[in-house]
């Protein structure tokens, strides 16, 4: 059996027609940018996540980029965010000029809020909790830090669309909320695209003219701003796509608690808490032996990914600031065990009771 590690492909077969209609409407209308789709778009997943504004843009990255900005993130302060994630969340904060502190995480990958005041300067000004895998992070406690310390929340959310923690929606927890519809995403788009979600109406109108060149008109330019536009076709997939997405993520964790149920007494697997409904953007097993384990699994057919191997303050483009290995112990010792299982809805139950049983064979259960 051949079981692809994501298989975007087989959600738009079952898709097709709807948005091939999409497409050939839009594209006879001639306005393929910031138009009513857009709109749609942002009003509906304002909705979905229980915010009074969203606002779409080119990309995750940029939306992180002008929430930092657009709240006031200035070169020299620093940004509290976990070392575990994707590049994009400490790149994101550099570039700007400001500095990403890093604070280790949980046994759930998320920053562990129980590290943070040790890391807080009078140069702090805002915490980057990152939802990984699609579970929300210890809000509750982040945001109290965050007000005794009059801190900026900005929620990396670009994996966890949908997500809730204490029945609450990731991206309405903090000042802002950041997602990707990057085609690995639970929520995707065909190409890149991102969202931001807010009630933080400065925020809001300041992210609007950011994305679109800085301009306030058609002729007034009121700052140098960027191009980042999520254009019409793409809000208008995500729109669609938005209205299946709670049975999409009711099947991520089904399948999750699939693979708990099977694994959990042979292999380091997620425990959910009782307050949470992640979305398992990306379900990760431990093992000492990962990478014998990952070799194992593709010979028996089964893609694997390892996200992400090397933290971020260990890359090169951390040198500067001068983290070493042991810093932070818990991300480095999920780094070297690490192992992402294929998990999306369109797998099917027996794919997964195969996944189970490769898993099983290689430890001799």
């Amino acid at each position: 059996m051949k079981i692809p590690f994501v298989n975007p492909g087989l959600q738009y077969k079952g898709l097709r027609e709807e948005i091939l209609s999409r497409f050939d409407r839009i594209s006879l209308t001639g306005n393929y940018v910031l138009g009513n789709e857009v709109e749609e778009f942002e009003r509906n997943f304002a909705d979905f996540c229980g915010t009074a504004f969203a606002i779409g843009v080119g990309n995750g990255s940029d939306a992180l980029t002008f929430s930092l900005l657009g709240l006031g993130v200035k070169p020299g302060d620093e940004v509290i965010t976990a070392p575990n994630s994707f590049v994009a969340s400490a790149w994101t904060i550099a570039n700007i000029g400001a500095k990403p502190v890093f604070v280790d995480v949980c046994e759930d990958f998320n920053l562990n809020p129980r590290l943070i005041q040790e890391a807080i300067t009078p140069k702090t000004k805002a915490i980057m909790p990152v939802h990984l895998t699609g579970r929300v992070a210890d809000m509750e406690m982040i945001n109290k830090i965050a007000e005794d310390y009059n801190l900026l929340v900005i929620e990396d959310a670009a994996q966890a669309v949908g997500a809730s923690y204490k029945s609450k929606k990731s991206g309405s927890f903090g000042d802002a909320g950041c997602f990707s519809l990057h085609p690995l995403k639970n929520l995707h788009v065909h190409g890149d695209g991102g969202i931001i979600t807010t009630n933080n109406e400065d925020l809001y109108n300041r992210a609007l003219k950011m994305r679109n060149h800085g301009l306030k008109n058609r002729n007034e330019c009121e700052f140098w701003g960027w191009n980042s536009r999520l254009d019409e076709i793409q809000a208008s997939i995500a729109n669609l796509k938005l209205s299946y997405l709670d049975k999409w993520n009711d099947r991520f964790l089904e399948l999750a608690n699939y693979y708990i149920k099977e694994l959990s007494n042979h292999i380091e697997v997620p425990s959910i808490k009782e307050f949470e409904k992640p979305v398992f953007h990306r379900f990760i097993i431990q093992h000492n032996n990962r990478d014998d384990l990952k070799f194992f699994l593709e010979e028996k057919g089964v893609m694997t990914a390892v996200n992400y191997p090397i933290p971020l303050h260990l890359h090169e483009a951390s040198s500067h600031y001068g983290y070493k290995i042991g810093d932070f112990p818990m991300a480095e010792k999920q780094a070297n065990k690490i192992l992402s299982l294929p998990i999306y809805p369109e797998l099917e139950n027996s794919q997964a009771k195969y996944v189970v049983e490769c898993v099983k064979e290689f430890l001799k259960v």
